[in-house]
């Protein structure tokens, strides 16, 4: 009965204390394992476009600049300041011709036995404006002449000695310089002188006529 007893309670014992731990599957390792390709039978409508070679390349590089006249963009450049600068190529008497004098100028000194002398001017250039004031010995004559393409002008009576006369460039026109044309004639129709000027605003052009 003792055996018996002792047989039954470790049985109990046994079954209530006793647990079971569940097996965990471990992973599989998938390094070695490769993506499936999609195999593509034969009959399928897949259009599967061909590897392009051969592409053509231009030749020549890109370039925003006019080829025609510059092969080298170098020289576009080069052009450019090269028009920026070319006025320092040019002489004084150009850039008097093409901007106007800046100092005044003295056109020469003649001689004549005539009592007087006729004294006309005009616009030489492009008719645009061009307005003078004339003196003699530094006395207004003239105060403001518009300056067209026909000559036009007055008699100045000389005066025994140094008869000068100015002309005075009021502006310069819708162009510039002043530019005009001079004829200075004494009372026999003789030409006495001759010339021209090309004038900055505010600067003067001087001749003077010697009576003998």
């Amino acid at each position: 009965m003792i055996f018996l007893s002792l047989s039954t309670y470790a049985q109990i014992d046994s079954r209530n204390n006793a647990f079971s731990i569940p097996a965990i599957e471990a992973p599989k390792d998938t390094s070695d394992l490769k993506p499936e390709t999609p195999e593509i039978k034969p009959e399928s409508n897949l259009d599967i476009p061909e590897p392009v070679t051969n592409t053509p390349f231009p030749k020549k590089p890109f370039s925003m600049l006019p080829e025609e006249e510059f092969g080298d963009p170098g020289e576009l450049y080069a052009d450019n300041i090269n028009k920026t600068l070319d006025h320092l190529r040019l002489s004084k008497e150009e850039l008097e011709m093409r901007n106007g004098s800046t100092v005044d100028q003295f056109l020469g000194e003649f001689r004549s036995n005539a009592t007087s002398v006729n004294v006309v001017y005009r616009d030489h250039g492009y008719m645009d404006g061009d307005v003078i004031q004339v003196r003699v010995n530094d006395d207004v004559v003239q105060a403001r002449i518009f300056l067209s393409n026909s000559f036009k002008g007055f008699k100045l009576d000389l005066h025994p000695g140094i008869n000068k006369i100015d002309f005075l460039a009021l502006n310069q026109g819708e162009s510039g310089p002043n530019t005009a044309e001079f004829r200075v004639t004494d009372d026999t129709g003789a030409l006495v002188t001759h010339n021209q000027w090309n004038l900055a605003k505010g600067v003067k052009a001087t001749v003077i006529v010697v009576k003998e």
